[in-house]
């Protein structure tokens, strides 16, 4: 079984300059293989990943400062922009952009590294040791590691490793072991037994601060000192927001995970709901899609289920009699059926319906969901 851990670093002043020049040298490699696809692509040419890899040593014969990178990394580099252009073409993502400096830097590496849980080092290559944080340890084969630096100029390492563990086996799907998880925007997870849990709102609860830290921003001269340190400042507010909401939901992600063997979610169109202007802020703070991807690699380590119902069904709208309220508008919370005259919570209807359109799936299709969605 493949699992990840990350780990912070602690290198030196030389360390830091190295490992930034690693990160600019597999950006300038990223950039310089895609302009030359959408050159080749407009000259009626074709390059494959391996053709590019092929002119890396005459490329490092003229940018000697190359060298100074593993040449594994920046191989890794224009494979990764391979991946991006196959997502492009089967319709997973956009079209690959080049990178920037602003933005997120890292580089990775596609063999085992060498780590000493003990001294809390590990050895990368034209780098030498580096110091990190030992939060917990792990045994099996390391495949891969990537660093990465923050905005906020802390550095990370992430390692993918292969266990060696059996994948457990899929838990039955029944009734009684199985709950509904509607996700929104006041209660960030409502599930079908009528338990509600609240939306932190960590964004929302730090818009002062930001709006603050962004003025004085706004105000230093471009390029100055004092506006990179009042970047930092404005940085390390998001970067709180971002570690908070991580931590509520991998917090929520787990407990529902253990406690139920199936769990029953909605496909949303996320990208389709976040253009609505009024609700955009508070979607993209909710980040539901990172909530689901937890709830699926750690069901898939547990052995339990996810089945996922589409998006069109009328959860919200229709009644435990079988009558659907098209009248049914966002801002209804409660709405009382006319035909049984049963009063509804509109949150905890939508879960239980989401978990019984999820279980109505004939047996043999819904395992068959359950392994997709893992």
């Amino acid at each position: 079984m493949l699992k990840t851990f990350k780990y912070e670093l602690f290198p030196t002043k030389l360390q830091k300059t190295q490992l930034s020049g690693a990160m600019d040298s597999c950006r300038f490699v990223y950039n310089l293989a895609l302009e030359t696809k959408n050159a080749a692509y407009q000259a009626g040419k074709s390059y494959s990943c391996f053709d590019l890899i092929k002119q890396l040593p005459d490329l490092k014969e003229e940018n000697t400062w190359l060298n100074n990178t593993p040449s594994q990394a920046l191989q890794q580099a224009i494979s990764n922009l391979d991946n991006a252009f196959t997502n492009f073409f089967k319709g997973r993502a956009s079209f690959p952009k080049f990178k920037k400096k602003s933005k997120r830097q890292s580089f990775r590496i596609p063999i085992a590294a060498k780590i000493n849980f003990e001294k809390q080092v590990i050895k990368l290559p034209k780098i030498g040791l580096v110091d990190l944080r030992i939060s917990r340890t792990f045994e099996g084969i390391i495949k891969q590691y990537t660093v990465s630096k923050t905005p906020t100029n802390r550095y990370f390492v992430s390692i993918l490793v292969d266990t060696l563990d059996n994948k457990a086996k899929l838990k039955p799907i029944q009734e009684k072991t199985s709950v509904g998880v509607d996700l929104g925007i006041k209660h960030f997870a409502v599930l079908s037994n009528g338990k509600k849990f609240e939306n932190p709102k960590n964004l929302i609860k730090a818009q002062r601060k930001l709006r603050i830290a962004q003025r004085s921003l706004s105000r230093k001269k471009k390029g100055s000192k004092r506006r990179e340190k009042q970047r930092l400042v404005l940085a390390k507010i998001h970067e709180r927001v971002a570690n908070q909401r991580k931590d509520f939901q991998h917090k929520l992600s787990t407990e529902i995970v253990n406690q139920y063997d199936t769990i029953c979610i909605e496909n949303l169109n996320v990208a389709g709901m976040i253009k609505n202007r009024k609700l955009a802020k508070h979607i993209a703070n909710a980040s539901w899609g990172s909530f689901e991807t937890m709830l699926k690699y750690k069901a898939d380590w547990k052995g339990k289920n996810v089945l996922q119902i589409g998006r069109f069904e009328p959860s919200s709208k229709m009644c435990s009699c079988g009558v659907i309220n098209n009248e049914l508008t966002l801002s209804d919370r409660e709405w009382t059926c006319g035909v049984c005259n049963t009063t509804h919570d509109r949150d905890i209807l939508a879960a239980t319906n989401i978990k019984r359109f999820g279980l109505r799936t004939p047996p043999n299709i819904r395992q068959r969901e359950a392994l997709a969605c893992a």
